[in-house]
């Protein structure tokens, strides 16, 4: 037994004490744990902290307490998205997009996409690649409950072999040899955050990824890196990475014997993040439903000159960079997907909400609708967004379940994702820390 369980047990012994603050009443609740839902249940919160789940007449609620009616809903852990990129909102121009907002990140931007992503019912996320000052800045606000947003874990910038173009260089740190490699880890770890990100690892030298990997587990901070290529992943399980992103960029039609076997090999110890959505999303967007562009909801919470812009930028898109991957690439996910379910690999969901068309506040619904859509299982798919994040931030004793102890990290859901995963996009109540945010 952990010392991290032993202190969440000890505390879930004093919450019981306390007077309930909330009573979230009736509705079927899955606690994230995968066993049976709890039928006309109750949740008891005292504070930001869940004191007792179970069922109506097993969990008495005291008088005065506030009462929720979630009658006709599911209740569920609040979810958590594991891929996202809060600097940018779905703009189809990255350099156009950081000419006009790249100075207001942390300012305007940030607080935009972890406000859209709350209110969709993600109450924990995990940023893959900004500005380290911005995105530092904006989880200390929300974390000091100055701004609304999803409790945060982020990697920084990411580190890669050189600088991408110029505008990119302060969210791409390029080393140079492993103790450039050393160093400019050890700087973003020193600077705050909650671990590194590789991309392009191939492309750099081994010594620079050795490098790269050892620094982050000697200060206890695990490694995710891109995984669209081959070598990419046969460089990341070489160093150890601890995690994979992405699943659908890469040409192969299927991954390599040897990177099958050496994934089984692995197993359950490594954690992937494929983020299957965009490509169906920016595709179907441009081809089969560019309506979609004209609904009001990805425009919450925007300046209407922002929204504009950012309408104007996917006008066309069926002319952006991504696009003409996506016929050849699309065919092909269905079975790279179902070969890294075999191989036993954790699975996540995320969606690198923020890149283009995919907005923070319909991507996690999306990913998880297109999960099923490929045949798993839904309790599968709600863990993935839920118990494994958590166990991957290392952070179950506080998020991920619905369970004593844990902050009350809650959302209400009108019909049952059992039965049909498109209710995720019907989020009818978010709380967070017990403070109710919808």
């Amino acid at each position: 037994m952990t010392r991290s369980w032993i202190l969440a047990s000890l505390l879930a012994t004093a919450l019981q004490a306390q007077a309930p603050t909330l009573a979230i009443v009736g509705g079927r609740i899955i606690d994230g744990y995968g066993g049976p839902p709890i039928e006309n249940g109750v949740i008891l919160v005292s504070g930001e902290r869940i004191t007792r789940v179970g069922r109506e007449g097993d969990v008495p609620v005291p008088a005065g307490t506030t009462v929720v009616d979630a009658n006709g809903m599911t209740v569920m852990p609040g979810l958590i998205d594991m891929h996202v990129h809060l600097h940018i909102l779905g703009h189809g121009d990255y350099k156009r997009w950081d000419e006009l907002y790249g100075t207001r990140d942390a300012t305007v931007v940030m607080p935009i996409a972890a406000r859209q992503l709350l209110n969709a019912g993600v109450t924990t996320a995990r940023d893959l690649g900004a500005r380290l000052d911005d995105i530092l800045a904006v989880k200390r606000r929300i974390a000091a409950g100055e701004i609304p947003g999803p409790r945060l874990f982020v990697s920084g910038p990411f580190i890669q072999h050189a600088p991408y173009e110029e505008y990119e260089k302060d969210f791409r740190w390029g080393v140079n040899g492993a103790e450039d490699a050393r160093t400019k880890v050890q700087r973003i770890i020193d600077a705050g955050v909650d671990f590194i990100k590789l991309i392009d690892q191939d492309q750099m030298t081994r010594e620079e990824v050795r490098a790269v990997v050892e620094t982050a587990h000697r200060n206890g901070k695990p490694v995710v890196a891109h995984a669209h290529r081959m070598d990419e992943i046969r460089v990341g399980l070489d160093a150890g990475v601890d995690g994979f992103e992405h699943t659908g960029l890469g040409t192969a039609p299927g991954y390599a014997p040897d990177v099958l076997q050496r994934l089984r090999e692995r197993n359950s110890g490594l954690y992937w993040t494929p983020t299957l959505s965009p490509l169906y999303t920016l595709y179907e967007t441009g081809t089969l439903f560019p309506e979609r562009l004209d609904d009001p909801s990805w425009r919450m919470f925007m300046p209407p000159e922002m929204a504009t812009e950012i309408r104007r930028s996917l006008g066309a898109i069926t002319q952006l960079p991504y696009y003409a991957l996506f016929p050849s690439r699309i065919p092909i996910l269905p079975q790279k997907f179902a070969q890294l379910r075999e191989a036993g690999v954790r699975m996540m969901i995320g969606t690198d909400a923020g890149i283009p068309a995919m907005f923070h506040g319909d991507a996690t619904w999306r990913e998880m609708v297109k999960w099923r859509e490929l045949g798993v299982p839904p309790m599968e798919i709600l863990q993935s967004a839920t118990l494994w994040p958590a166990r991957f931030l290392r952070a179950e004793d506080r998020i991920g379940v619905l369970a004593a102890g844990r902050y009350a990290d809650i959302i209400l859901v009108r019909g049952d994702p059992l039965l049909d995963m498109t209710v995720m996009r019907d989020v009818r109540a978010v709380f967070q820390g017990g403070k109710r945010i919808r």
